[in-house]
């Protein structure tokens, strides 16, 4: 299938590398267009502009858009809007709110082009291992780009999760299950460094054993272990740990719907008093953000040996 991918950053370019390894065609644009030439070098059609993007697709034409969320997302779709037939689908696969997708399917419906929202996990190991992916809309344009999920996710790892906002609001929520996961794992190893035996702990060491035959064992255990290679206290970098909204957005919906998720609500608060202090739980955090995704970190300058 021959699709454009839009938006070239540390998702977009590793998924438009796995569709090209997978046999599909690419088009490859970016705002600044560095990205794009360099996935021409592994077989990706540069674009230079929103009408090549257009031109270089067959009817009907199938884009990718993964740029972030907010006003980027508004400006590209009413720029295609334009430039697009009806028929046309547009997959939008940043980390975005779910109700924006009810108001920019309405939007391009007016055109009739169509519209997927879909959720994509993985970060900077989906090249390799493949995305998990939650998809929303109309079951026929999921049917169509089918193939195209097969090729980005591992066995079974992707899924249609009903109409439109159904695959954001999906993702939303596990990425309030993954602040919580991860603000645990935090909080244990802070409980560890606390203890008295803290000195004769290895902290790679924990994680590791945790992750042989525990209750408790997880891809973030193993980076964790990996966080702790080389660098066993975490010195090298604050513990100053961003949110890009999603967490936010559970909690609020939680509070909408009458749920009660205490858990999910003060690991968040835990990431906004992480920017006023720097605590080992917090370094952790810090870290497994880095590892699973590629997120930048804040050096601690004075400890890094």
């Amino acid at each position: 299938m021959r699709l454009a991918m839009i938006g070239l950053g540390r998702m977009g370019l590793n998924m438009a590398r796995r569709l090209l390894r997978g046999g599909h065609d690419v088009v490859a644009y970016n705002r600044t267009p560095q990205k794009a030439e360099e996935l021409a070098g592994e077989g990706g059609l540069p674009a230079y502009s929103l009408r090549e993007v257009v031109e270089q697709l067959p009817a009907p034409r199938v884009l990718w858009i993964m740029l972030p969320a907010g006003s980027a997302v508004d400006d590209h779709l009413t720029a295609l809007k334009d430039l697009l037939a009806p028929g046309d689908l547009i997959i939008e696969g940043g980390n975005t709110f779910y109700k924006d997708d009810l108001r920019r399917a309405a939007f391009l419906a007016e055109k009739k082009i169509q519209f997927l929202d879909a959720g994509v996990s993985g970060g900077i190991w989906g090249l390799k291992a493949g995305y998990c992916l939650m998809i929303g809309g109309p079951r026929e344009a999921f049917d169509q780009a089918e193939p195209l999920f097969e090729t980005l996710a591992p066995a079974e790892g992707y899924l249609y999760c009903g109409p439109t906002g159904a695959g954001h609001f999906v993702k939303m929520v596990h990425n309030g299950i993954e602040y919580a996961l991860m603000q645990a794992y935090g909080e244990g190893f802070q409980i560890l460094e606390a203890s008295p035996y803290a000195e004769n702990l290895n902290y790679q060491e924990v994680a590791h054993l945790w992750n042989r035959g525990s209750v408790i064992r997880s891809w973030l255990l193993e980076l964790a272990e990996a966080a702790f290679t080389g660098d066993g206290r975490l010195t090298g970098l604050r513990g100053i740990v961003e949110d890009s909204g999603e967490g936010r957005w559970t909690v609020a919906q939680a509070l909408e719907t009458g749920v009660p998720a205490p858990v999910i609500a003060l690991s968040l608060m835990a990431r906004f008093r992480s920017r006023e202090t720097d605590s080992f739980s917090d370094r952790l955090v810090a870290a497994l953000r880095r590892e699973f995704g590629g997120h930048a970190v804040r050096e601690n300058k004075e400890g890094a040996g």
